[in-house]
């Protein structure tokens, strides 16, 4: 098949003064881009890659791929992941990944949040920020909490700084969130304990509401998806001062030094309720074909599971990507990884594809 892959590179990034210097962090390398091409050419794809910025437009015009792999970012505005899709499903071509409504709604963590809430479904409980005169309100948070930008991936935001133990530390981090990102702030209860990341591909099988099944009975449908050994981040293998918090720092500046646990040292019953969380948050925030649930494991309340976030764009990076690495735990080659996404989209658009 022609196959377009959508991204936006790190290089081809705009800057100006004064920018954050995180900013684009969550932007791809061109080794990602080389080894997504390289491992859709071994399947016998035609593989064309585009910068997912204002040029795309009439480049997918002229290229006329089948269809597109979209690992696109975006660079401004609050839904900035769903304007690739959106400008694709307005062309008609076809794409894989997550369609316009779940990226805008997950990378905005406190709608994820509501969602997860109406739902039932564990996550830490929360208020969100718009000024500094607002007052925490005891009786939903308490100390300590958790503060990071709403709308941020790849830890942005996120340092040893985001536990605060008191109103003054609350404060000066909603500050710097304010400053740096221009953009509420979520402050939740902060969850002690370890953190683990859930990787799922596929899609559930015939069609599926964005609700949980009302049937106490037989609840938990994982039908379609294939969810990979949990990864545990090692926090006891970095500095103290990263706060025992997987950090921008960790993600970023230290991602191919990565300590990790895969699969996570957890008994198969926790293992099993994990797998169902994290299948529930893909189901109720309507994913497809690829996403990765982070969770943090209380400490004080037996590892009771809290649902942080959902990625439906998860990082494709070979050698040190979440997704990658539980992929390769379960005896999964890259290139069998990213042809299985591709390969999901094709069977939901109803493609022939010459890969299969």
């Amino acid at each position: 098949m022609r196959v377009a892959l959508l991204a936006n590179l790190k290089k081809n990034a705009p800057t100006w003064p004064g920018m954050a210097p995180d900013m684009w962090d969550d932007l791809d390398a061109e080794e990602t881009i080389e080894a997504i091409s390289q491992a859709l050419e071994s399947r016998g794809h035609q593989v064309a890659f585009l910068e997912g910025d204002h040029t795309l437009f009439e480049n997918l015009k002229k290229l006329q791929p089948e269809i597109c792999f979209n690992i696109c970012e975006g660079h401004f505005g609050d839904s900035r992941e769903a304007q690739v899709p959106a400008i694709l499903e307005f062309l008609g071509i076809p794409y894989s990944g997550s369609r316009v409504l779940t990226l805008a709604l997950c990378l905005d963590k406190p709608m994820t949040k509501r969602v997860l809430t109406y739902h039932d479904l564990p996550t830490p409980a929360f208020q969100v920020f718009e000024r500094l005169d607002e007052e925490l309100d005891r009786s939903v948070v308490h100390f300590p909490c958790f503060v990071k930008p709403s709308r941020e991936g790849t830890g942005m935001g996120v340092s040893a700084r985001s536990i605060v133990h008191n109103e003054t530390e609350l404060y000066d981090q909603l500050q710097q969130v304010f400053e740096r990102y221009n953009q509420p702030a979520l402050v939740e209860r902060f969850i002690e304990g370890r953190e683990v990341t859930v990787g799922v591909v596929g899609n559930l099988t015939r069609p599926a509401a964005r609700r949980l099944p009302e049937d106490d009975e037989a609840p938990r449908i994982f039908g379609g998806l294939h969810i990979f050994p949990p990864l545990e981040v090692n926090m006891a293998a970095y500095p103290a001062d990263e706060g025992g918090v997987y950090t921008g720092h960790i993600k970023v500046e230290m991602a191919h030094d990565f300590h990790y646990m895969c699969p996570a040292p957890l008994t198969p019953e926790q293992i099993e309720e994990l797998n169902w969380l994290a299948a529930a948050t893909f189901r109720v925030t309507g994913c497809q074909d690829v996403a990765r649930v982070d969770f943090r494991l209380d400490a004080h309340d037996n590892d009771r599971p809290y649902i942080l976030e959902i990625n439906p764009l998860p990082g494709l990076n070979p050698d040190y990507s979440d997704l990658c690495i539980e992929a390769r735990a379960d005896g999964w080659s890259y290139e069998e990884l990213v042809n299985r996404i591709l390969d999901e989209a094709v069977g939901r658009y109803r493609l022939k594809s010459a890969g299969r």
